[in-house]
């Protein structure tokens, strides 16, 4: 029997979109790709406060997984997922394009143009300096405030120490089950204001 999860990525996506591989582009600072539990996204991600307004850039978005949560709960506004694993963008691609707010882009988050984007969600996509080139990146391009909610395990909080512009809105844990056992996933929804 599949779990919920799976189940969920079958009435959205038509496939499972949990992915248990090492990633291709390590050497590029990329890490594994990890799809996100719904319970943690229906947390994380169901009380931003989207609206129709709103964009939702989800970096390394694997398979596709917050794109079928957002998809699923019908949520307001738009999501685009960027992947720098090309076959796991076009995977992401093919079953998304049925749905008219949703799209994939295939290629770095570091040469994607974000100054349209309202919201990022980040779960331990890239090591730490890929990190803070992507905030850098962030922090020129944004023309309005931004909430970006970050998940991780690799402690890469120390990126955002001595940002201006920047205020934590809150912070937690998640534990997820692993091949090891449990494993804490700390997570911190911050605002950017350009201002």
């Amino acid at each position: 029997m599949p779990s919920p999860d799976v189940l969920r990525d079958l009435a959205v996506a038509g496939r499972s979109l949990e992915r248990d591989e090492a990633t291709r582009h390590a050497g590029a600072g990329a890490h594994d790709p990890t799809a996100t539990p719904y319970r943690v996204l229906e947390e994380l991600l169901g009380d931003l406060g989207l609206t129709e307004g709103s964009h939702l850039l989800d970096v390394g978005c694997g398979a596709g997984r917050v794109l079928a949560y957002f998809v699923g709960a019908a949520l307001p506004g738009r999501v685009t997922g960027v992947e720098l694993d090309r076959a796991l963008a076009t995977e992401a691609a093919a079953w998304s394009a049925r749905y008219p707010n949703a799209r994939v882009v295939a290629g770095s988050a570091l040469d994607l143009p974000l100054a349209g984007y309202t919201h990022v969600y980040l779960f331990n996509p890239f090591d730490t300096p890929v990190l803070e080139a992507f905030l850098d990146r962030l922090e020129r391009e944004a023309s309005a405030p931004v909430t970006l909610v970050h998940m991780s395990d690799n402690g890469e909080w120390p990126a955002y120490l001595g940002r201006g512009g920047w205020t934590v809105l809150r912070e937690g844990s998640f534990e997820l089950s692993g091949e090891d056992g449990d494993c804490p996933q700390h997570f911190t929804v911050r605002r950017f204001d350009p201002a």
